[in-house]
């Protein structure tokens, strides 16, 4: 059993993956501090940071001396010692093995191609100062419709959630990447009426904790959109 006096998490809200670990830990009111690392200030790149994580990214968590890094990782951690709700990470084997089956997947499908539409559209032309290149953007938008395609064809099928009956890990990981590319104004899964559907319906599971730990991305969309 874990020691109940509180963790520390080592944060962006702007990070799809530590928006995923806030989520959780306050939707389910784990004791815990958050440290916030601002990714645009190279504040991950510091000697103290790095030597908390050598790999220089974030989420990372410390409980009483335990450092673990790995959103997929942080997430399971928390929700096996922490008594979270059962549903979150199952320990009925085939059920578990779903939601390992999705994080496992996540990582070289949902995760890169939700990214790399944001980077292109948002963070490469604040960085470079210049426009998107139209032929890349439509490469990219082309292999995340193949990773929606398969969410919906493999994952949801006739299921409210990814996994199952109710929210897992694999939804809020899956959401909180989907969410990403509303950074720069577009709504992925705006022509998709079923993901769409499934994305208000792990909203609605997450209730408040959602819209708080998205308001940093609601703000650059807003932003995207005073431009147009």
């Amino acid at each position: 059993m874990a020691d109940k006096k509180g963790i520390e998490v080592y944060l962006d809200l702007l990070s799809q993956p530590c928006r995923a670990v806030y989520i959780f830990l306050h939707h389910n009111k784990i004791p815990h501090t958050v440290k916030t690392v601002a990714l645009r200030k190279g504040e991950n790149k510091t000697p103290d940071f790095t030597k908390l994580n050598p790999m220089q990214k974030v989420p990372v968590m410390v409980d009483n001396g335990f450092v673990l890094t790995e959103s997929d990782a942080i997430l399971k951690y928390l929700a096996t010692n922490y008594n979270a709700p059962e549903h979150w990470y199952p320990r009925q084997p085939e059920r578990r093995a779903r939601v390992d089956e999705y994080t496992a997947w996540h990582h070289a499908n949902t995760r890169p191609h939700a990214a790399k539409v944001f980077i292109m559209e948002v963070l490469l032309p604040r960085m470079t100062g210049q426009p998107t290149d139209p032929a890349k953007l439509e490469r990219a938008l082309s292999e995340l419709d193949e990773t929606l395609e398969k969410l919906e064809s493999m994952f949801l099928k006739r299921q409210p959630f990814l996994c199952g009956d109710d929210v897992t890990l694999a939804d809020l990981l899956a959401v909180c990447e989907l969410m990403q590319p509303l950074g720069g104004g577009r709504d992925i899964l705006k022509e998709r009426p079923k993901l769409a559907t499934w994305r208000s319906r792990v909203q609605s599971a997450l209730k408040d904790s959602f819209d708080e730990a998205h308001a940093v991305l609601y703000r650059l969309r807003d932003k995207s959109r005073a431009k147009l």
